[in-house]
């Protein structure tokens, strides 16, 4: 029996959509990439804490982690503790550091190749406390300090007080040189645009993206061994490209070249697909550390797999259908894109209620949820079809509608 519901359209009414009826890519087991994965996870909140939510923070730890569980199963790593698990944006520090705890415990009890990088930055800081850039360098030193005893491989988040502090590139310089001499092992860099947090307008030093980057790329050639790779998220396949084809051909974590991990959830396919061009082969591809990559976890994981494999057209065939819903859930205001994510996480069954750190299930409109679900049917990506219409259903309820 075909699968049909009513779900709301842009024009203020409700219009009939019958799901596509198509299997999800089902990935293979130990499949083994030629491309580094993360994926930026998500936390699953509490919603039986007795808190005020958009004051305090609440994690039912048990489905956080079994969620990361999943994503090693499917050959995926954690990036753990960044904004997609709301960093800076619901969860706190000391819940940041739990969760990265947490996280690492279970990585090892879950055996070899379960990936984890953990976020480091100054978000403990209170902004209007901070008033130089050595005060900066203390936050970053504190958090690195209290990763590293746990054995955590660092991300060095972008930083709103750097930004609010910093009055030129030399003094982005002088706060990455200080913490990339002191790393125990190389780290990823972590640059944030304006889009995902507008705090960040600005960062290293300039609003001029290119000046930006050349401050960036100052920092790696000073510090090539000491870092792994870089995450962009700008939102600009053009800027990623450029910068790939301009990292150091040696250092990073193997000696074979710094990295570039897009954090484009854009243009992602094409991105990881690579163009070939540079003079190494590091700088024709990108590697991945992708919020989306949490929604859409089977299909990258399978993509990927054909990647590795030598067949471009599978790895474009299953991955280029979840770039529209990818673009939908990063569409303006892009911070709030961790509530498709969510959205996702529940409509497939992998948490058991739609509720969110900070109360965030609230930040996007019903029309935004409809249009989701039916890109997400149309990419195959509802892997519990009937639960999916069944939530979904729950949720028109709740806003009045019927299904």
């Amino acid at each position: 029996m075909a699968l049909r519901l009513s779900l709301p359209t842009a024009d203020g009414r409700t219009s009939p959509y019958t799901l596509q009826g198509r299997a999800p890519v089902v990935p293979s087991k130990g499949a083994v990439f030629n491309r580094i994965a993360y994926s930026a996870a998500h936390v699953v909140a509490d919603p039986l804490a007795a808190i005020d939510p958009w004051l305090q923070c609440a994690v039912d730890w048990d489905a956080t982690i079994a969620y990361r569980q999943r994503l090693w199963s499917l050959g995926l790593g954690v990036a753990e503790a960044m904004d997609t698990a709301q960093r800076g944006m619901g969860l706190d520090w000391p819940t940041s550091l739990e969760l990265i705890r947490r996280s690492l415990d279970a990585a090892r009890d879950f055996g070899p190749g379960a990936l984890v990088a953990s976020g480091c930055g100054t978000d403990h800081l209170v902004l209007d406390e901070v008033k130089s850039v050595d005060d900066v360098i203390r936050g970053y030193e504190e958090q690195m300090e209290a990763i590293e005893k746990l054995g955590g491989k660092l991300i060095v988040m972008a930083s709103r007080a750097l930004a609010r502090v910093a009055k030129s590139p030399a003094d982005y310089e002088r706060v990455y040189d200080r913490i990339l001499a002191q790393a125990r092992q190389p780290v990823v860099l972590h640059w944030l645009g304006d889009m995902f947090d507008p705090a960040l307008a600005g960062y290293w030093g300039s609003r001029d993206v290119d000046a930006a980057m050349d401050t960036a790329l100052a920092v790696i050639a000073a510090h090539p061994d000491k870092v792994d790779g870089i995450k962009i998220s700008l939102l600009d396949k053009d800027k990623e490209v450029a910068m790939r084809r301009r990292l150091p051909a040696t250092g990073g974590t193997d000696g074979q070249g710094v990295r570039m991990y897009t954090g484009d959830d854009f243009n992602y396919a094409e991105l990881i697909a690579g163009d070939g061009a540079g003079s190494t082969p590091r700088q024709g591809q990108s590697d991945a550390l992708l919020g989306i990559f949490d929604a859409i976890a089977p299909a990258a994981s399978a993509a990927l797999a054909a990647l590795a494999a030598g067949d471009q057209a599978r790895f474009h065939a299953i991955l280029g259908p979840t770039v529209p819903l990818s673009r939908h859930i990063f569409a303006a205001p892009t911070r709030f894109y961790k509530t498709g994510v969510v959205f996702m996480a529940w409509l497939n069954g992998h948490q058991g209620h739609f509720t969110m750190v900070g109360g965030q299930q609230s930040t996007r409109s019903l029309v935004h949820f409809a249009e989701l679900f039916r890109l997400a049917d149309q990419a195959d990506l509802l892997e519990q079809p009937e639960l999916a219409v069944q939530r979904m259903g729950h949720l028109l309820a709740l806003h009045g509608v019927a299904a």
